[in-house]
């Protein structure tokens, strides 16, 4: 491309006269715009922001060269450059629309830059708990509810509506579509029919096993990158500090969040490296591990007591369908139990946060993982004691069981986010004020990651084993959880600060995915599982009534179609009956877990040899320039000590002719 001069490309400016050189220098503009038009667009602005002049200058150029193309007729080129410029823009306003689209995307930037990355991962699971049960929401209204609704609510001895069933699930929901007992197993008359027994069945087995598909994937991919491959410095402060600040940000309130925010991550990193500094002699490990032993003990203590107590409760407590439908006394006494479950899962965990300040550990990190692991051994040590209860004593006693259980759960998720708002008030809002006005030792309260988290676990666990028995109850935990995440929201940023201690983020969500997987997911499968092939459905109520077991559905099904689709039936006597399939399936599991495993130590192997090339390289580039310094000290030593080599006196060479070029 020509470069633009104010002199003549023939000669000097010498002699010339001013209108010469600015007739020059015109021309070579003309030559340098129909250089730039014959460019492609994004050439030609490359060009144009290279050129060595000012900016009111590349401007003019910039406009003359429009200009000249406007002037032009439209060439085929120029069509598809123009083409390809409205579909960039369009692509470009299409990301655009759709991160507006994104739910909480900007509250949750600003979260994460006021809190810190910890914090902002308790609202990422909350978001992430909240898609579950928006596609369970979708799935289960599209092809339960619906059909059954249409085809012919099965609503019996219906009462008039008190608001008292908001809180107890009973009384005017007791026959409707929200609990398993306001469905029927008919086949609905269509072209094609439709069964509700199929329906009801493999619509609860495709959700749960989407989401059994979704957890392990996510904890898969969550700990291969925050666990497996995130070692070394790499993840260290120094990166941090020089390598993770996001240059893009210019508003002076987004560069403080980002600020905030990097200073809590090295926290964070710091905070694993002080305990390495700390040796401890024999005897005082053995005190400390006497003391960690003691802690323990009482924590399950704790747990087993609350759990035997919930039992026995629940049985003193069991309530009847058969009472009267105005009898609101009775109908009140139901929230009994879930009451006192919510209590205990209140008063315990402080209790154990004071067993946690007795213990007094040095790893901020570890002290985390030892309250969730108390807090999940509470809260799973209850579910399990009330899902013995409901399989094992309310099937023989209650005429229509499924719904009970519906009903039981339903009040469970209602009270604990009743508890959840209280909590909010006077566990956050309340200890605030008394913190900053009249016990100033006391402080701001810290936001409580665990604790909230194992929250949204317990609740999760709540709507995945009511989801059997009650279909719509995942309209429940979405209500709980738009509400949740803004309150807390509020709250977090008027009442709380961001906690002191903290491990690092993605680490800490990746623990939050494989807890809510295991024991949260597969303990739901195992109560649903255990319902559907071992229990007797009830008689009165439900899609199931009058069959065995739900399973036998699927029996019943393949005996209709036994002559029209034959492979269906071999399929299922041949496959999915057999052991050896499972036992394939199991094998084939085992062996790709074992590949991945392989092909993952491979990655981690080369990441530390990468690591150990640019260490020594690094070595190299100090050695050598360890060895540059060394020589050129020793060269300025040996010009000081000889000062002759610098005389200025001028010397005749005799042999000059010999210095000149051979080709002059």
């Amino acid at each position: 491309m020509r470069r633009m001069s104010v002199f003549p490309q023939h000669g000097t400016a010498l002699g010339l006269t001013a209108n010469e050189i600015r007739q020059e220098v015109e021309n070579n503009t003309s030559e340098l715009v129909s250089d730039l038009v014959n460019l492609s667009a994004r050439a030609r602005f490359q060009a144009i922001r290279s050129l060595p002049m000012s900016f009111n200058e590349r401007k003019t150029i910039r406009n003359r060269v429009n200009s000249v193309k406007l002037s032009k007729t439209m060439l085929p080129a120029d069509c598809r450059q123009q083409v390809s410029r409205s579909f960039r823009r369009f692509r470009a306003n299409l990301a655009s629309a759709r991160q507006r689209l994104v739910v909480w995307q900007y509250t949750l930037k600003e979260i994460g830059g006021r809190f810190g990355t910890s914090v902002l991962s308790y609202f990422l699971f909350l978001k992430w708990l909240l898609k579950f049960n928006l596609f369970s929401l979708l799935i289960n209204f599209c092809f339960i509810t619906i059909p059954q609704i249409v085809h012919a609510p099965n609503v019996s001895n219906a009462t008039g509506f008190r608001g008292l069933e908001l809180l107890t699930g009973v009384g005017y929901f007791n026959q409707t579509v929200l609990f398993y007992g306001g469905y029927n197993g008919e086949v609905i008359v269509s072209t094609p029919a439709y069964n509700m027994q199929l329906a009801y069945f493999f619509t609860i087995a495709a959700y749960l096993m989407l989401c059994g598909v979704s957890l392990l994937y996510s904890m898969s991919r969550s700990f291969q990158n925050n666990f497996v491959l995130e070692t070394g410095p790499v993840s260290g402060g120094a990166w941090r500090l020089l390598c993770s600040w996001d240059f893009s940000v210019v508003n002076e309130k987004a560069i403080q969040y980002n600020k905030n925010n990097l200073g809590i991550q090295l926290k964070e990193s710091l905070s694993e490296r002080l305990q390495e500094k700390n040796k401890m002699s024999l005897s005082d490990r053995i005190k400390r591990l006497s003391l960690h032993l003691l802690a323990w003990l009482l924590s399950l203590g704790l747990a087993l007591g609350s759990g035997a107590g919930i039992y026995f409760l629940g049985i003193k407590l069991t309530f009847s369908f058969d009472h009267d439908p105005n009898d609101l006394k009775a109908e009140a006494s139901t929230l009994l139990l879930p009451v006192v479950v919510s209590l205990i899962n209140l008063i315990v965990p402080l209790l154990y946060s004071l067993i946690s300040k007795m213990e007094s550990y040095s790893n901020p990190r570890a002290q985390i993982y030892i309250s969730i692991m108390r807090n999940v051994i509470l809260k799973m040590s209850l579910l399990g004691i009330l899902c013995f209860y409901w399989l094992n004593d309310v099937p023989s006693s209650i005429s229509c069981w499924e719904s009970f259980v519906g009903q039981s759960v339903y009040r469970l998720l209602i009270i604990d986010f009743i508890f959840c708002l209280l909590g909010i008030f006077f566990g956050e809002f309340l200890r605030n004020v008394i913190g900053t006005m009249w016990i100033q030792s006391l402080g701001v309260p810290e936001f409580d990651i665990a604790r909230n988290v194992l929250d949204l676990i317990y609740a999760q666990t709540l709507a995945w084993i009511g989801i059997y028995y009650s279909p719509l109850l995942p309209v429940m935990q979405v209500l709980k959880l738009f509400i949740i995440f803004y309150l807390k929201k509020v709250s977090l940023s008027m009442n709380c600060q961001p906690p002191k201690h903290t491990g690092r983020a993605a680490q800490i969500q990746t623990v939050f995915i494989a807890l809510l997987f295991f024991p949260s997911f597969v303990g739901t499968l195992a109560m649903v599982s255990f319902t559907v092939w071992r229990l007797r459905p009830s008689d009165q109520c439900g899609p199931f009534q009058g069959l065995n077991t739900p399973f036998y559905a699927i029996f019943n099904w393949i005996d209709s179609i036994q002559g029209s689709s034959f492979w269906v039936c071999w399929i299922f006597e041949n496959v999915l009956r057999s052991e050896l399939f499972y036992y394939l399936i199991t094998l084939i599991v085992l062996v790709i877990t074992f590949f991945l495993w392989q092909i993952t130590q491979g990655r981690k192997e080369l990441i530390k040899t990468l690591r150990e090339q640019i260490a020594n390289e690094g070595k190299d580039k100090a050695f050598l320039l360890n060895k540059l310094q060394t020589i050129q000290k020793q060269r300025r030593e040996m010009t000081s000590y000889r000062p002759q080599d610098f005389d200025q006196t001028p010397h005749f060479n005799p042999n000059w002719m010999n210095t000149l070029p051979l080709d002059m």
